[in-house]
């Protein structure tokens, strides 16, 4: 897949494309919905798929104090994106810039001169241009002019309600990767760089890889997950050999012993006590919650609890 970080990057006569624009964030299954047209539209016609998204969510800009965390990182976003079926992604930076482009002008620079789109899918509350002064009406309007058709896809539906970005994170929020996995398609992931930690689980007689502070992805409520860890391999290599393993998770800032500043995500690999990970790129999948977060009374009654999630983990990735 290619990726274009400003219109200028797509070369002359890069079209004709089908265009689905929108944040994007966690490519859950509304989104997916909105690709899969895009695809099954470009089918046959020679056109490419191409999903314009933005670097940040434009509340961010806009409104910061509005601004939810993502469920994603931009980088998450378009390898999503590209296992989608998206053939480029143009990701525009949301600054001063870009909110003050005109609708008109938006559609001019990014949708005809630099994708020449032939398509262009959108939600029903998409809104673009100058103070958000664009909506799917206006849209077509220009698309008559300018030789595009306008596809408004509608919302997809779950439990009598529209799936969305913000319904995830509110699941995350509450610790249900279940129930968030299932709007997304997929078990929700975060990843990053494999971090020493203070060794604990080790001294537990359960060696956990601990995500460095800065990992991507939304972090879920604080407690105990069944997942999996993916090995990416070492950060700095060229190329890497993906090997996943099924993992204990957990989350939050070590209660019993009170001595963790900030949230932590931490992986133990079942069965595996020598494995060295240091310095290589994990991805974390939670698909089970095991149980909330607590405190205990000393090291012995914590150790005891441990081996009881691994087997409660075991079982529910077995199941």
């Amino acid at each position: 897949m290619i990726v274009f970080h400003d219109p200028s990057e797509v070369p002359t006569g890069f079209g004709p494309s089908v265009v689905a624009i929108g944040k994007f964030d966690g490519v859950h299954s509304g989104h997916r919905a909105v690709v899969a047209r895009a695809r099954i539209e470009a089918e046959g016609t020679g056109a490419r798929v191409v999903a314009v998204t933005f670097d940040r969510n434009p509340l961010s800009f806009l409104r910061p104090e509005l601004c939810p965390q993502p469920l994603s990182s931009l980088d998450q976003k378009i390898d999503l994106l590209a296992g989608e079926g998206v053939d480029a992604v143009l990701v525009l930076a949301f600054d001063a810039d870009l909110a003050a482009v005109p609708a008109r002008a938006f559609v001019e620079r990014f949708l005809v001169e630099a994708l020449g789109a032939t398509t262009v899918m959108v939600g029903d509350d998409f809104r673009f241009g100058r103070g958000g002064e664009g909506d799917p009406d206006l849209l077509r309007e220009l698309g008559r002019e300018r030789g595009f058709s306008v596809d408004v896809v509608g919302d997809v539906q779950g439990a009598g309600r529209r799936v969305s970005s913000t319904w995830v994170r509110s699941l995350l929020e509450a610790g249900d990767v279940e129930g968030a996995g299932r709007l997304l398609g997929r078990p929700h992931t975060m990843r990053g760089e494999v971090v020493h930690g203070l060794k604990r689980g080790r001294e537990l007689g359960f060696p956990t890889a601990n995500l460095s502070t800065d990992a991507e992805g939304f972090i879920p409520a604080d407690g105990v997950y069944a997942g999996w860890l993916v090995d990416q391999g070492p950060v700095d290599a060229p190329s890497r050999a993906v090997t996943k393993y099924p993992a204990a998770i957990s989350v939050g800032t070590n209660p019993t012993f009170d001595d963790v500043p900030v949230r932590q995500v931490e992986a133990y690999v079942l069965d595996e006590t020598s494995l060295d990970l240091y310095g290589h790129r994990v991805e974390v999948q939670f698909t089970h919650r095991v149980r909330g977060m607590v405190a205990f009374e000393g090291i012995e009654p914590l150790r005891v609890q441990m081996a009881d999630d691994v087997d409660r983990v075991r079982k529910a990735l077995a199941g």
